[in-house]
């Protein structure tokens, strides 16, 4: 049986949320980010548990005329592996379509290759650049 995520676009998220999500996952908190972040972004999505707690998180960035950009994939552990994730991208792409975001790239770990192919990116060369 299929679990129905309520994942919802732009919900109110309070400053320390992200940052305490991005801990969970073993990433850097980056606590000055937010809510700075939130207002470069073309819209994001989230999830609660039934506390209340944010659970999930993802954004798109971007010109918001073409192309977009997917960042920060964020499901806390002890909800992994339920479709969660998946959910949350899904519904970041149907946002994207319905904006006429016809483009949305992102860039992931090797480890996560065959999720993201599994929510319908193709892999496909390109560069980085990061300051050193």
């Amino acid at each position: 049986m299929q679990t129905a995520h309520h994942i919802f676009i732009n919900p109110v998220i309070q400053d320390y949320e992200v940052p305490e999500l991005r801990e969970a996952v073993g990433w850097e908190r980056r606590d000055r980010d937010y809510p700075a972040l939130l207002a470069h972004c073309l819209f994001w999505a989230g999830m609660r548990d039934e506390s209340g707690k944010l659970i999930a998180f993802g954004c798109i960035v971007g010109p918001g005329i073409e192309h977009g950009y997917m960042e920060d994939i964020i499901v806390h552990p002890q909800h992994q592996q339920k479709g969660i994730g998946k959910a949350l991208v899904q519904k970041l792409l149907q946002e994207s379509h319905s904006r006429g975001i016809c483009i949305v790239t992102v860039t992931f770990e090797e480890k996560n290759a065959a999720f993201y192919q599994n929510c319908g990116f193709s892999p496909c060369s390109g560069g980085i650049w990061q300051r050193s």
